[in-house]
């Protein structure tokens, strides 16, 4: 393959190598992306030469700064076609690097948000560095965390995640690191090394997790203050988690609040539930479920409104149907939540003919 190719795959010694090659794109995912990186790996999975899989971004912003985001709105927003075509590759693909079984190694430097997650969060090691940005905005352009967050997100210590989700904050590799998102750290400027290392020295799969673990470290103490965290985002609706950053009123809370109050309430509501609901499923019950939410959300208001406000016009005003949180009951949320029929469903690998 060229370096012009949107994904470089290369065997390098028993190294599968993935880098995303998109830079000027902050290595945004786009479905032949996906369909590049699902066919390396199915390939890889059954090839004694291969004993692991290294996954990076080129340029030195982002390891992968989300999903083709605008491919899903504009004249496709009432096509359910293409929108369940891309997600369902892309959460075939997060499936399979749950499962695989052999180690998957992603150097998450630089933004890691939105589809980055999907392709690094669920491998067996995520190694940060000093340019590292972690975050899981959704809920501001109208959508909620996918590409596994159902099942990630509500495994994090205490309430971790429901902050994260709702939020959209933002994490440096301190505490991406220390809150376990990231298994790994080592300075940006030796993430070559220790994939030259691991190209040069891997001979078996327990190899590559002795070569990091010798070049590795910490990166110093995280800045998040848990106890916070879960202190105001223990309730079980997004109301009284408002209300409790508001008895708080410490600086902190209240730039939590300052956050919510510009998310969708609808993505909110249904994000809130996709955690407690999450924490009780298998991850391929979760990835089945973003589905039917993910095409849920494209077809409503929302989605369409939070990526003109927020990535087309730029003018970080949306206006969300329904505007407040009050007009949103159960029900509506219980919507987003309905099985999609048989034969939408998504499917895994080991499933098809």
């Amino acid at each position: 393959m060229t370096n012009t190719d949107s994904v470089i795959v290369r065997d390098e010694g028993r190294i599968g190598r993935l880098t995303l090659n998109r830079p000027k794109a902050l290595n945004a995912l786009d479905l032949d992306m996906i369909r590049i990186m699902t066919k390396a790996l199915l390939d890889w999975r059954n090839d004694d030469n291969i004993a692991g899989i290294v996954v990076d971004g080129a340029g030195e912003k982002a390891f992968c700064a989300g999903g083709d985001i605008l491919a899903l709105t504009g004249d496709r927003t009432d096509d359910q076609a293409y929108p369940r075509m891309f997600y369902a590759e892309e959460y075939r693909l997060n499936t399979l690097i749950k499962e695989y079984p052999k180690p998957y190694v992603a150097m998450i430097d630089g933004i890691v948000m939105g589809g980055g997650v999907g392709i690094s969060m669920h491998g067996a090691r995520r190694i940060c560095g000093d340019r590292t940005l972690f975050a899981m905005p959704e809920t501001g352009i109208g959508f909620y965390p996918d590409v596994g967050g159902t099942y990630f997100l509500p495994r994090l210590e205490g309430k971790l995640g429901i902050w994260l989700a709702l939020t959209g904050a933002r994490l440096k590799a301190a505490d991406v690191f220390s809150l376990g998102i990231a298994t790994d750290y080592a300075p940006s400027d030796q993430h070559e090394q220790i994939i030259a290392r691991l190209v040069e020295d891997t001979r078996t799969p327990a190899d590559m997790g002795e070569i990091i673990d010798s070049l590795t470290g910490r990166p110093g103490a995280g800045r998040v203050p848990l106890d916070l965290v879960n202190q105001t985002f223990a309730a079980d609706t997004v109301e009284e988690i408002i209300e409790a950053l508001e008895y708080d009123d410490g600086e902190w809370a209240r730039a939590q609040k300052k956050f919510l109050m510009t998310k969708s309430p609808m993505a909110l509501k249904v994000t809130l539930r996709q955690m407690y609901e999450g924490g009780n499923m298998s991850f391929r019950a979760c990835m089945s479920m973003e589905l039917g939410l993910s095409l849920k959300f494209v077809s409503g208001d929302d989605f369409a409104e939070g990526v003109r406000a927020l990535l087309v016009d730029r003018d970080n005003a949306p206006l969300w149907k329904p505007a407040k949180l009050g007009d949103i009951s159960e029900m509506n949320v219980a919507t987003y939540f309905v099985p999609l029929v048989q034969e939408q469903r998504l499917t895994f690998f080991d499933e098809e003919n």
